[in-house]
């Protein structure tokens, strides 16, 4: 299996033993409602500099990393809203959509917020489709392949992590209806499915400046920024972004860029954090299951542990 990282052994035995000690904790987290992928940016570090490689440089550079059922396909939530964002981005910079004050509004609400009405839009924008009845069989096919383009888009990039996804649907609050049903599949067989290898590379292109471009990678990451100052978090939504996912397992002092997503059956994170005279590092941790989805102490403890490591290695 190719990775985009190194394994590396001593990240191997701090990983297995976060994952043991989060199993201990947690008795109702099975081994496989648990997908995990950790790296870490060794010195010198050149990720969140602004995009100051080129991108053959950057991918050529060597880092090292964890993963853990890393290649599993696991439904994203609103994880895959990060795939939006950089298809999105890509599409304005290339011209092939118009730029207004209303796509902004989308694209930041999206990310921001995680509102699945602005995804909505950012979808129909990114293929040019829209929701509504169903369609009869010559213009469903149409419509079908029009709204394949973001996975076309990906599997354009040649890596053997975006192979098994699939991001080519919205997601929804109460679920899909009419054309978008029908699209999903009658077993829910075409749902968005994402691993936490795909995700944590798509991440890492992005902080290291080589997403689409260093000027639209720094827009992106604007837009991540998370605070873990509580004050500075909704108090008027059920989730946040940093309450019960992986920032709540940090000091207030570190900074984090991150995208949760979550449902009753899964609750996921995937973040960028730096701490303090630390190393940088990246983690991306998903979780299954009715019971786990709920508890909103799993994401804090994981992260807690790799924080707690990081610090351990200097």
């Amino acid at each position: 299996m190719n990775f985009f990282f190194n394994k590396d052994d001593q990240l191997e035995k701090l990983g297995l033993g976060i994952l043991e000690a989060t199993w201990a904790a947690f008795p109702t987290l099975a081994r496989n409602q648990i997908a995990l992928t950790w790296i870490v940016y060794d010195p010198p570090v050149l990720m969140n500099t602004g995009g100051a490689l080129t991108p053959d440089d950057f991918w050529n550079y060597p880092i090292r990393g964890f993963t853990y059922r890393g290649v599993e396909r696991i439904y994203p939530a609103s994880v895959v809203k990060l795939f939006y964002l950089v298809a999105v981005n890509e599409w304005l910079h290339k011209n092939m959509v118009s730029n207004s004050l209303e796509v902004e509004r989308a694209i930041r609400d999206m990310i921001v917020d995680s509102s699945n009405d602005a995804t909505s839009l950012v979808v129909d924008i990114l293929s040019g489709t829209t929701s509504g009845p169903e369609l009869s069989l010559g213009p469903f096919e149409t419509w079908k392949q029009q709204r394949n383009i973001v996975n076309r888009y990906f599997q354009s990039f040649g890596w053997s992590d975006m192979e098994t996804i699939n991001v080519c649907q919205k997601p929804w609050c109460d679920g899909p209806y009419g054309r978008e049903r029908a699209f999903v599949g009658e077993l829910l067989e075409n749902r968005n499915m994402l691993t936490t290898n795909a995700t944590a590379r798509l991440l890492h292109s992005i902080i290291g400046g080589v997403a689409v471009s260093s000027g639209r990678s720094q827009s992106m990451m604007s837009l991540l920024k998370r605070s873990l100052n509580p004050n500075d978090l909704p108090k008027d939504v059920e989730e946040d972004q940093v309450t019960g996912f992986l920032g709540a397992g940090l000091p207030q002092e570190a900074k984090i860029w991150s995208k949760a997503g979550w449902t009753s059956q899964v609750r996921h994170d995937a973040a960028y954090i730096e701490l303090n005279e630390k190393r940088p590092y990246l983690l991306v941790v998903f979780t299954e299951g009715k019971t786990n989805a709920k508890n909103r102490e799993i994401l804090p403890f994981v992260s807690k542990l790799v924080r707690e490591a990081v610090e351990g290695l200097g």
